[in-house]
């Protein structure tokens, strides 16, 4: 019988792209959210999930919960025995955090707490956590590895995602029966390669791409750049971008890693390649064929992720296709990643958009890929649609030297 995972949070962007993933590798998971990062689909299945279930051919479990409703989700665990939870849910703005503090501790803070005493009484003692490279605070050495200082964490979001991490392990050290994986993440981006399940935010993008793609579609005016006088080849802050398909198979390998009795273990999910601000800009307007307005503004430093660690978690680590990554992302955006065998009648994204194009083969160089788009695309006017990010396939980091 498939083992049977607890996902909460998930039907937002990494969950459901880690949920798709648990289906293809033979999980049977029981997913949980409040839709509060998630589009409603028809019936009570989010449109996310209801894809994924497409995708795979396979069904899954959902219900409507909040994680604070302590009553719900006793009853919950009552109905099912769960071999591991993966826990994504929680507030995740850095910019609203600093903003509505008490709402952060309270949902992240309080609501995990819940979860995990339900475990405790239930007997489920593996945890798969959803953290972030926010816990490192300013780096204090570039790239970050786990053995990196935590805690100086400059909003209530990261400090929230730490205080989480600090539970968990003093959990599973004062019971050695408990077995848990923190996974923090860098900078996730990209789509699943049919193009059905993406990101595009409904409010103010908080990520780099998400806004990108949308000052190129013409949805926004111009993108903000804080800071243009890093020690960096063109000046702007350089991040460590991952492929959303590459974090959920991490997901994947955590789970293998519990089972091994690995008491608490802490995993950077990054490649380990750093690309600028502009760097990504520029490659989104090779893309699109069009032109990005940038403004300047004030500065953040930004973490670059050492993902030498990640050799343990039995996981073949990314390879950052950047340029790929962009013109997937575009691809989407302008309504080219339908799957050839959907309903035309149906929406290709969770937002509203439909295809208008072919399918374009996801291979070769950007300037290629790019010529390919805009052959289907020279004879239509510019039209903004709505849609989630890019895609590629399984990517691996180089290694800190």
């Amino acid at each position: 019988m498939a083992e049977k995972v607890l996902v909460t949070g998930g039907a937002g962007y990494i969950g459901s792209h880690t949920v798709l993933e648990l289906l293809e590798a033979g999980y049977s998971p029981v997913v949980i959210d409040n839709f509060h990062n998630a589009i409603r689909g028809g019936g009570s299945m989010p449109e996310s999930l209801q894809r994924v279930q497409e995708l795979t051919g396979r069904s899954l479990e959902f219900e409507e919960m909040d994680i604070l409703d302590q009553a719900a989700l006793e009853r919950l665990f009552k109905k099912h025995s769960f071999t591991a939870v993966i826990h994504f849910a929680g507030l995740k703005a850095v910019g609203e955090s600093v903003q509505k503090p008490l709402d952060y501790y309270r949902v992240n803070l309080t609501g995990t707490i819940q979860l995990l005493e339900i475990m405790r009484a239930h007997r489920v003692k593996s945890l798969v956590f959803s953290s972030s490279a926010t816990v490192y605070g300013n780096p204090q050495y570039l790239p970050l590895d786990e053995a990196h200082p935590t805690g100086g964490c400059t909003n209530p979001y990261g400090k929230s995602k730490f205080f989480i991490e600090e539970m968990i392990r003093d959990l599973c050290q004062a019971d050695k029966t408990w077995n848990a994986v923190l996974l923090r993440y860098f900078n996730p981006t990209g789509a699943h390669a049919s193009g059905r399940i993406g990101e595009d935010p409904q409010g103010i993008p908080n990520n780099l791409m998400p806004y990108v793609s949308q000052v190129a579609i013409g949805r926004r005016e111009a993108l903000n750049v804080f800071g243009n006088d890093y020690d960096t080849e063109d000046g702007t802050g350089v991040r460590d971008y991952i492929h959303v398909v590459d974090l959920a198979k991490g997901h994947i390998a955590a789970l293998r890693k519990l089972k091994e009795q690995c008491g608490c273990r802490i995993y950077n999910l990054g490649t380990g390649t750093g690309y600028s601000v502009l760097q990504m800009v520029h490659a989104m307007e090779k893309a699109s064929g069009r032109k990005v307005r940038i403004y300047g503004a004030g500065r953040s430093r930004i973490p670059q992720a050492s993902a030498r660690r990640s050799d343990t978690l039995s996981y073949h680590k990314p390879e950052n296709r950047n340029n790929c990554l962009l013109a997937s992302i575009w691809q989407e955006r302008r309504g080219l990643g339908a799957c050839p065998t959907s309903n035309p009648s149906r929406p290709v994204q969770p937002t509203g958009m439909r295809p208008r194009a072919p399918r374009i083969r996801r291979q070769g160089s950007l300037t290629l890929r790019l010529c390919r788009v805009w052959e289907h695309r020279a004879h239509q006017d510019h039209q903004e649609a709505s849609g989630g990010g890019g895609t590629l396939r399984r990517q691996h980091p180089a290694p800190r030297h």
